[in-house]
């Protein structure tokens, strides 16, 4: 009988089991093992670390960790007139890693430190309540601003 063909089963338990079909050969498997093969395998989320900081006017966030890709979350307890975000070391990083930054007051000079690399569209200020994106490019060790 086709699989189409097959009536629905619910509700699904650890013992239920799943057929599969693996190079023309059919096996089973519980629901418990299909359950555990998700939670090892999946990634819920965009898999960002998240990284808070509260800055004052002058001061440096370091972004923490190498290959990473990191949120970070500003808020500062008003506008602050200058600040330096610095990316990991540009060596350490790996392709399609990402820097996401909010923040929750305006920062009225904003550096990007690049940290031997290079940054493509660096926002030189952020409102409130702004964000912005980098992704790196491994080859000419580069950040660029994709939002």
């Amino acid at each position: 009988m086709a699989i189409e063909r097959l009536q629905n089963y619910s509700p699904v338990s650890d013992s239920t089991l799943f057929a599969i079909n693996q190079n023309g050969l059919d096996y089973n498997a519980t629901g418990l093992e299909v359950a555990n093969y998700i939670a090892a395998n999946a990634t819920v989320g965009d898999g960002k670390v998240i990284q808070y900081a509260a800055p004052t006017t002058g001061s440096t966030v370091a972004i923490s960790g190498t290959s990473n890709s990191v949120w970070l979350v500003l808020t500062p307890a008003g506008t602050i007139a200058a600040l330096t975000i610095t990316l990991p070391l540009a060596s350490t990083c790996v392709g399609g890693q990402e820097l996401l930054v909010n923040s929750t007051q305006t920062i009225t000079t904003l550096t990007i430190g690049a940290n031997g690399g290079a940054v493509v569209g660096a926002p030189s200020t952020l409102a409130a309540n702004g964000f912005f994106r980098l992704r790196f490019e491994p080859v000419l060790k580069t950040w660029y601003r994709v939002g």
